[in-house]
């Protein structure tokens, strides 16, 4: 019997069935779960995305990869600059994806536990973003081969017994996170195809296991910036392998394990910076070495000769160790040898002569040994040199002469030893140069004129030579010039009048010489003047009054032929000793000076009349200019404001203000800030409106002069390039963000610049935290501080057309308003980034004292690893209370190195936060330590980025009740 047909309503309803119980088009259509993908980054760049529309297919799609089915096996988007969060929902629906490549993005936000539904997966590639929170299981993941999850923001603990499946596991990054603090997990140690492991700064403890044996396919093993105690144990010997191995920063002790010999494809090896002693007779046999990295240990004996024989050997640093004996003299002479530091040993003998052989070498770092002999002669063609340091040795005889006028060099320093000979004349071409460093030598002869053609010049050191001749009078063109130190020399003549043109000199030292004549009155136009010392010449004639201008914290003209009187205002900055020897000064009786003799009268009661009568006259013509100059200066303002004078305003923001009435404010009553650039005012006009006015003078006006000019007055002279205004101009009038301070305007003679800023009415967080003015500020308020400051670098390193790097990241350059909301300001050190690097050809090191990022002081590279640096002590100042250096620290200690001490001895952050933070806040601000410590890791390319920084203060955020829990053991980050 054959069926009933099946009716129009059936159909529709076995239609509507079939369409509930079927997937949705949009779960199964690749094309929508990729469309949703690229909706879920809007924030990404749209040319990655260009060919991600309807109208292509999929596998058209730009990083998509597709089988010969047409199935997506593939997602690599790289360093796309992909902004956003991810759902791994909707992506692991792909069932025959295989890869996931998102490396060095700017994605952040939680991984879902959706991505454990990824179970085709043999690559996951998450490395160098912003991810952030607990990292799930993945457990099911059984197929991975390669997982790289390192330098983000993970934290808590690690699912490391999700890693027990994944035994096909050929590629391990967990590098670089906040995960909690672990012993070695054994979990790993079953991996045994494991090619790759990095687990550098992921808050391993304990001991390195023998099991680490087990792993016998390791070619990287990168275990560096943990806590690791105790021996590198045998069973790594096991690893033949191996071609890298960096065990850097940690706690290790003991030597070189017996069988080490084995490793003989090792390419890299560091082990820097632990407690590791013996002897190097194990690293004989390694000669694929390319870099050896042994400094800051206790190694010792003598280094095997085997090591002038290695080959491939480019970098070599063993400093701060306690070796003996010579260097292997062919060491460096093989490869493109590039670089080489032995400092800080007992090495004798001679320098190796053909380190240079190839013209690669850029550093030679050898002081504080023991060698002898001079200077190879093959150096002075060595035209890749960029810094060469052998002071502290027993090195002699003549520099060769071409050495003086390498084109590339930055540092020579050949200080302590007995060097001899001139300086000759071709310094003038080492165009480079920016420290030299020569004192306590035997140098003589004189100072060759062409050194001041070195405009890069930054410190000089020359002291206890036997220079002679006259100091070059065209000095003054060296203006990078921070420190000039001449002092016991033989040095004659007169102290050049140039030297006031120096305009960066900072110390200046001549004592100990033969010079004579008068102390020049030019050498009071040095606004950043701060020591001073003349001491022990033949000086004479009075001291300048200009010398009253530089806020000198020393001075010393003692031991001179000096007459007169000391111009009252450097009596209180002078010590008791510093105008001693002079027997032709006086004073009002003060630091050991005769009192100055009264004006001489004759005898007689006309001899008295007439003097009262020529003191009444002086009284009279007194008040009569005193009356005719303040008319004139009522004119003068006068004729400023009818814009009779060359003022130029430029506005930056829209807004209705009189120069006029700005230039009016200009006094000293209105004075409340005073810098290296110029003083700030505080201007409140008419309408109520209040500003902060910084008044700039160009460079090498004379102090006499400002005295006598009024600010409302200037003449323009001649066209001047002030580098500090350009910077801060250049940078602000262009920036618009909350957490920036903003410039209204500028207004400008030729003589000096006015820049109009709004007003902060709290001052600047180093006020709020460490003077008078300073108020009780629980956490809540820091921490809003820290997170503002923060998205105002932010925004400077990512957020601009090009990346602007601050340079001076300190604490009294970070303003609050009224209700105590930050901006950054003060941008006269700023750079901007053009072409994948930093204008700074200056070679400065910029900044402040205890803000300053290491790197500063041997490579001069400023990036925005060192502006982050700068405001992780920042951070470290609002968590703890304490100033960058406090004499507390100890000697040579800032806070950076106090904050670390203070973790290795007892491991607890919440001792560290500030008292006048309320209980039940500490364990928030401690969270914040923990991300200071990171912002001021030693190596910068391991410190977080500024929009990194944001995020992890933003993930710390203070509620009350307090529900996170700091434990002893928090992850810290070592320096």
């Amino acid at each position: 019997m054959l069926p009933e047909p099946i009716s129009g309503h059936s159909l529709i309803l076995l239609a509507l069935i079939f369409f509930i119980i079927s997937p949705s088009c949009s779960q199964s259509d690749p094309r929508q779960i990729l469309l949703k993908f690229k909706t879920e980054l809007a924030g990404s760049s749209t040319q990655v995305f260009s060919s991600w529309n309807e109208n292509n297919p999929v596998c058209k799609f730009t990083g998509v990869v597709c089988d010969d089915k047409n199935s997506i096996t593939e997602i690599n988007l790289s360093k796309q600059g992909l902004v956003g969060t991810l759902d791994f929902a909707s992506i692991c629906s792909l069932e025959s994806l295989e890869k996931i490549s998102l490396r060095s993005n700017l994605l952040h936000g939680n991984i879902s536990s959706h991505l454990s539904d990824c179970t085709n997966l043999q690559l996951l590639d998450l490395g160098d973003n912003f991810f952030a929170g607990k990292f799930p299981d993945i457990s099911s993941l059984t197929q991975l081969q390669f997982l790289n999850l390192s330098l983000n923001g993970f934290s808590g603990p690690f699912p490391w017994n999700s890693l027990e499946k994944l035994t096909n596991l050929a590629y391990l990054s967990l590098g670089d996170n906040l995960f909690d603090r672990t012993p070695f997990p054994s979990e790993i140690l079953k991996l045994e195809k494991l090619q790759t492991l990095y687990l550098t700064n992921s808050s391993i403890e304990g001991m390195i296991p023998e099991e680490i044996g087990n792993l016998v396919s390791l070619q990287t093993l990168e275990l560096s910036f943990n806590y690791l105690v105790g021996a590198i144990p045998e069973g790594i010997t096991k690893l033949t392998k191996l071609q890298v191995l960096e065990l850097y920063d940690n706690e290790l002790s003991g030597g070189f394990p017996v069988g080490f010999k084995n490793l003989v494809m090792l390419k890299e090896l560091d082990v820097s910076n632990n407690s590791l002693d013996g002897d190097l007779s194990e690293l004989r046999n390694l000669t694929r070495l390319v870099s050896l990295q042994l400094f800051e240990n206790k190694f010792s004996g003598e280094l095997p000769r085997e090591f002038g024989e290695f080959k491939f050997l480019q970098q070599f640093s063993i400093y701060h160790n306690m070796f003996t004996g010579e260097l292997p003299a062919r060491i460096g002479s093989w490869a493109d040898f590039q670089f080489i530091d032995v400092s800080e040993n007992f090495l004798t003998g001679s320098i190796p002569p053909d380190m240079c052989k190839n013209g690669k070498i850029r550093e030679i770092l050898m002081l504080q040994n023991k060698f002898t002999g001079g200077l190879p002669e093959a150096y002075a063609n060595c035209s890749s040199l960029i810094r060469l340091r052998v002071s502290n040795n027993s090195l002699s005889g003549r520099v060769p002469d071409g050495f003086w006028g390498l084109p590339n060099v930055r540092l020579i320093d050949l200080s302590l030893n007995q060097f001899e000979g001139p300086v000759t004349p071709n310094i003038g071409e080492a165009k480079s140069l920016a420290q030299l460093f020569i004192a306590y030598n035997r140098f003589s002869g004189e100072l060759p004129e062409e050194i001041s053609k070195v405009s890069s010049l930054v410190e000089m050191e020359l002291m206890h030579n036997q220079f002679t001749g006259e100091i070059p009078s065209t000095i003054g063109d060296l203006k990078q010039l921070n420190s000039l130190y001449l002092e016991g020399n033989l040095f004659s003549g007169t102290i050049p009048e140039s030297l006031g043109s120096c305009v960066s000199l900072y110390d200046l030292n001549l004592a100990g010489n033969s010079l004579s004549g008068q102390i020049p009155a030019s050498l009071g136009s040095l606004r950043e003047l701060n020591s001073l010392n003349l001491s022990d010449n033949k000086l004479s004639g009075i001291i300048p009054a200009s010398l009253s201008s530089p806020r000198l914290s020393l001075i010393d003209l003692s031991n001179n032929m000096l007459s007169g009187r000391v111009p009252e205002s450097l009596l209180s900055e002078a010590s008791d000793s510093s105008f001693a020897g002079n027997p032709g000064l006086c004073a009002d009786g003060s630091k050991g000076l005769q009192q100055c003799s009264p004006v001489p009268h004759s005898s007689g009661g006309l001899g008295v009349a007439k003097y009262c009568f020529i003191a009444g006259a002086l009284v009279l013509v007194l008040s009569l200019a005193c009356f005719v100059l303040v008319k004139s200066k009522q004119k003068d303002c006068e004729s400023l404001i009818n814009h009779r004078f060359p003022w130029d305003m430029k506005q930056f923001h829209i807004i209705d203000i009189n120069e006029g009435e700005i230039l009016r404010s200009l006094k000293q009553e209105n004075l409340i800030g005073k810098g290296g650039s110029g003083n700030v005012y505080k201007v409140e006009l008419a309408c109520g409106k209040q500003f902060a006015v910084k008044h700039m003078w160009k460079s090498g006006i004379s102090n006499d002069r400002k005295n006598h000019m009024s600010s409302t007055a200037m003449l323009p002279k001649r066209k001047t390039r002030w580098p500090e205004y350009e910077a801060e101009v250049a940078t602000l009038s262009s920036i618009r963000h909350v957490n920036v301070v903003k410039l209204y305007c500028s207004i400008t003679s030729e003589d000096s610049h006015l820049l109009v800023y709004e007003y902060m009415p709290k001052g600047s967080l180093w006020d709020q935290l460490h003077t008078y003015q300073k108020t009780e500020m629980d956490w809540n308020v820091r921490y809003e501080i820290a997170v503002g400051a923060a998205k105002g670098l932010e925004y400077l390193h990512h957020g601009c057309d090009r990346p602007v790097i601050h340079r001076d990241v300190k604490s009294s350059n970070i303003l609050l308003d009224d209700e105590m909301k930050p901006k950054i300001a003060d941008f006269g050190l700023a750079k901007i980034v053009q072409l994948n690097k930093v204008m700074d050809s200056t070679h400065i090191i910029a900044g402040t004292h205890g803000y300053i990022a290491p790197e500063y002081g041997y490579t001069l590279n400023v990036t925005e690893k060192s502006d982050i640096y700068s405001f992780g002590v920042v951070l470290m100042e609002l968590v703890t209370g304490k100033k960058p250096v406090e004499p507390e620290f100890g000697e040579n200690k800032d806070i950076v190195r106090w904050v670390n001490d203070q973790m290795r001895s007892n491991d607890n952050l919440i001792a560290l936060v500030d008292p006048n933070i309320s209980d039940d806040f500490k364990g928030f601000a401690s969270n914040a330590l923990t991300i200071a410590i990171r912002c001021t890791i030693r190596i910068p390319a391991l410190r977080p980025s500024m929009r990194m920084v944001v995020q992890m203060l933003e993930q710390i955020e203070p509620r009350f009740p307090i529900d996170i829990v700091i434990e002893n053991d928090i992850n810290i980050v070592k320096n």
